[in-house]
């Protein structure tokens, strides 16, 4: 940035502030001025992300849930898991996360301390008739998915190694089902005096050539279509990874939470931007080459979606301008 002084006068500034300035701004600014920003820009362009998706998904509506740890120091907020022999734990900020599968970006975001269990993020899903949600087996709540039920609403989640169930039937596989399908069949889980009647999967991944069990409430879809449900789940996954690579979170403008909430929300708002910038684009680029070459410009005065279409092309309209300014040296 100080690089870049001189340049920034459009933006009502003559220097750029302190990072000791930053960091007591956002100990008092509140970080939910910042969720409202990016609610506000992801209401604006969910549509455009939604119907320029190359995605083609099991069932239409299908929510993704899962969240992701940043780590922090302990005395901001405590870590999740019990205190190690060195007595040194670190602490952690976790971002729990809902994303529409076909739009690729979170909907729905709170951010709590590493310790607090995943399932109370379930609690805060506004979930339509009808729809569907896949999320990992960390989320377990059988009194949620009761309530699920209920409402008609559907999830798919793997089964934990030490469930305890009872079989009640076993239903037939057809030939037309993907030969992975090893076992479909309806089961009952007892939960706080409760009988909750659950469908159970399992199905055998050839190349990986493990057994994966998966449960979910909806008795409709034939059994690969279970699978193939969880098998999004892999996209929330490949969002984390995409903002941990392209943005600073490790290192923080501030040593209070909501400084650190401060600095999440603003790189899932340029994450959002982005991923709208590059969706739009008429060239293909991949997303870090992007970043790479926006964050470089962010200065500099270009149109950003014919530079992204053709680079050399319009670098060299640029050069080629008519400046009408004298050479230093013109005699």
């Amino acid at each position: 940035m100080l690089a870049c002084e001189g340049k920034i006068n459009h933006l009502g500034l003559s220097r750029f502030p302190k990072r000791s300035t930053l960091s007591d701004a956002n100990k008092k600014r509140s970080s939910t001025v910042f969720g409202a920003i990016y609610q506000s820009i992801y209401h604006q362009h969910k549509h455009f992300l939604s119907d320029s998706s190359p995605r083609s998904l099991p069932v239409k509506d299908l929510k993704i849930v899962d969240s992701s740890t940043i780590g922090l120091f302990s005395d901001i907020l405590k870590g999740a898991g019990r205190n190690p022999i060195s007595g040194k734990k670190k602490g952690g900020i976790k971002m729990h996360t809902m994303i529409n599968a076909q739009e690729d970006v979170p909907c729905l975001i709170r951010f709590t301390s590493a310790a607090t269990h995943d399932h109370t993020f379930l609690k805060e899903l506004d979930l339509k008739k009808g729809s569907f949600v896949v999320f990992d087996k960390g989320y377990l709540d059988y009194s949620q998915y009761h309530n699920w039920t209920l409402d008609d609403i559907y999830f798919v989640t793997r089964q934990k190694d030490n469930a305890v169930y009872t079989t009640l039937e076993e239903f037939t596989i057809e030939d037309h089902i993907h030969p992975g399908v090893l076992k479909d069949e309806r089961i009952e889980v007892v939960k706080d005096k409760q009988s909750i009647s659950l469908r159970r999967v399992a199905f055998y991944h050839q190349e990986q050539n493990k057994v994966y069990e998966f449960i979910s409430n909806n008795f409709e879809l034939q059994a690969d279509k279970i699978a193939e449900i969880y098998k999004q789940r892999w996209q929330i996954e490949t969002l984390f990874k995409r903002l941990k690579q392209n943005f600073p979170l490790k290192y923080f403008l501030g040593d209070n939470q909501n400084a650190i909430e401060i600095q999440i929300w603003v790189s899932l708002i340029v994450q959002l931007i982005m991923l709208v910038i590059q969706r739009k684009a008429k060239r293909k680029w991949a997303f870090s080459n992007m970043m790479s070459v926006i964050r470089y410009h962010l200065m500099t005065y270009l149109d950003l979606f014919k530079f992204l279409k053709n680079p050399d092309g319009h670098w060299g309209d640029l050069n080629n301008l008519n400046q009408e300014q004298l050479s230093l040296f013109q005699t």
